[in-house]
């Protein structure tokens, strides 16, 4: 059976679309084949005009903002995440909101329109949850995560103090 490796994008300028990942959202370049890029988050930019040459030449393989597809990042601090996109000027989807699973997120346009969402780590919104007086039934049933998966959290944050 196939084996999922990375996802692919494909984009007009790549030192615009690296700026964008590496310099806005701090990933690591891997590998650099000049038309091809590829992220240690496993992830890589495509060059438009190689890609579509590999694909027989001629064919759009993106279209604008087709909002069917986008890459997903955690980050702790998106307050200040969303400063620094908001300062670049980068195009937002949306701003910091909550989901119905109480993990706040982002939404913003990569240069070439993909949606790029970076949302808090599961084990942040069950320790905010916690600090919000919630019995950890309760934040287990508000944030869709399994019981064991709030009390393994729990349990590793007491043993990362000490007990």
């Amino acid at each position: 059976m196939p084996k999922y490796v990375a996802a692919l994008i494909v984009v007009e300028d790549m030192a615009r679309a690296r700026g964008f990942y590496e310099g806005l959202l701090g990933q690591a370049v891997e590998y650099d084949f000049g038309e091809n890029v590829s992220f240690a988050g496993g992830f890589s930019l495509h060059l438009r005009s190689h890609y579509e040459g590999l694909l027989g030449g001629g064919r759009q393989t993106v279209s604008g903002r087709l909002h069917d597809f986008e890459l997903y990042f955690e980050a702790v601090e998106l307050e200040d995440l969303e400063a620094r996109l908001m300062a670049a000027g980068v195009d937002f989807v949306h701003g910091l909101v909550a989901q119905p699973w109480q993990q706040r997120c982002l939404r913003v346009y990569d240069p070439d329109g993909h949606v790029v969402e970076v949302g808090e780590p599961m084990d942040a919104v069950v320790w905010r949850l916690l600090g919000e007086g919630l019995a950890p039934a309760e934040v287990s049933r508000r944030c869709s995560m399994p019981l064991e998966f709030v009390e393994a959290v729990i349990r590793e944050r007491e043993a990362a103090a000490g007990g």
